[in-house]
């Protein structure tokens, strides 16, 4: 008998930094226009069950991209 893994969506660093953006666009930005990262980050991990390698990909990915 064969098992498959179960797809994971955000392996690609950009559909992680894709989800990131998203989570941060709905979030109120507290001292100069900035964002806890806890704000981010438990959302990415708990809900959508992503992993701290995705988030750190994704975060990496977005910054890089701007």
């Amino acid at each position: 008998m064969t098992k498959f893994a179960p797809s994971r969506p955000f392996a690609d660093p950009e559909a992680a930094a894709r989800k990131l953006v998203e989570i941060a666009g709905g979030i109120e930005p507290m001292q100069d226009g900035r964002i806890h990262i806890e704000k981010i980050n438990a959302p990415f991990l708990y809900t959508p069950k992503a992993s701290g390698a995705e988030f750190g990909a994704g975060i990496k990915h977005a910054v890089e991209r701007g």
